[in-house]
């Protein structure tokens, strides 16, 4: 079993930055990937950043690419998401997720979750 833990979220004008971060506890994470959703009022949950510690390899989706990065700290369990240039088409609820199967990015390949943490982008 994996633990995750978000924090980190919060209110940010449009154009600020906020950082996330997920701890997890229960097992070391050396075999997982570990990946950012976020799901909006209304919408279904999507994928916004993740990580693949065997090699370091990082992805990320159009919407977010050149604006957030996703780092990982294997020694300390913990991956965080750096959120520049924020939009208002940003605001969601955001989920840290972890897998150890080697398998794409959608949410149902995902075996853990935290519980999220709120982020609002307002103009």
């Amino acid at each position: 079993q994996v633990q995750l833990v978000e924090s980190g979220g919060g209110s940010v004008q449009a154009g600020g930055s906020l950082r996330l971060s997920c701890a997890a506890s229960g097992r070391t994470l050396s075999r997982y990937k570990m990946g950012w959703f976020r799901q909006a009022p209304g919408r279904e949950r999507e994928f916004v950043a993740g990580l693949r510690w065997s090699g370091g390899s990082t992805y990320y989706a159009d919407s977010v690419k050149g604006r957030f990065t996703i780092s990982g700290d294997n020694a300390k369990n913990t991956v965080s998401l750096q959120m520049n240039s924020l939009k208002r088409d940003d605001t969601a609820v955001y989920y840290c997720a972890a897998d150890s199967k080697y398998s794409g990015w959608h949410p149902a390949d995902m075996d853990y979750w935290g519980k999220g943490t709120l982020v609002t982008v307002s103009s």
